[in-house]
């Protein structure tokens, strides 16, 4: 399995357990190194790269997992890292995304464009200030972006602020996405 953007290795313990072999590309090389001394196992397969650019690993992977890291991008680098997922997932194996920001959040008007209607950026307050891009879903975007595959399950979360009143709704998507047969494209 794959984890794209494994961050400070939240996820690694439930893989761990489960017993599969565990790779994760991530962007920060300081990031990398700690995880190198808190799972020495993983070492070699958790690596310091650009998944919007490349997935550094050898063969296919039966799963490969996107915990809201992916949506910190524009949409067209959305797409490149998508078709090199879809390039890399074995014959109807399956890609998870968790947290994926929704059009319904309410600081999706918020933010200043960066780059298409779906990526904000300059975010003066509020949960995404100083994070640099941050994409947004509607469910019509989703099923664009992800041509190549077949939505399996999707899951449209929203959290509602009640008190202190003001007005934050945390919504965002979850989903299982799987790879299409060729037949199918």
């Amino acid at each position: 399995m794959l984890e794209l953007g494994c961050g400070a290795g939240a996820n690694i313990p439930l893989f761990r357990r489960l017993g599969v072999r565990y790779h994760a590309i991530e962007g920060s090389e300081t990031v990398v190194k700690m995880l190198a001394g808190q799972f020495p196992e993983y070492r070699s397969t958790i690596k310091v790269g650009d998944f919007t650019m490349e997935l550094p690993f050898e063969g296919e992977f039966d799963l490969i997992v996107d915990r809201a890291s992916l949506p910190h991008n524009t949409t067209s680098s959305i797409k490149r890292c998508l078709q090199l997922v879809e390039s890399r997932l074995a014959p109807h194996e399956k890609f998870i995304g968790i947290d994926w920001f929704s059009t319904d959040h309410s600081d999706y008007p918020k933010g200043k464009p960066a780059g298409d209607a779906y990526t904000k950026t300059a975010f003066s307050d509020g949960p995404f200030k100083g994070v640099g891009a941050v994409h947004f879903f509607d469910k019509s975007h989703l099923f664009e972006i992800f041509e190549g595959f077949n939505i399996a399950r999707l899951q449209h979360k929203r959290l509602c602020t009640e008190v202190p009143e003001d007005s934050l709704v945390i919504a965002t998507w979850n989903f299982l996405a799987t790879k299409k047969p060729a037949a199918d494209k």
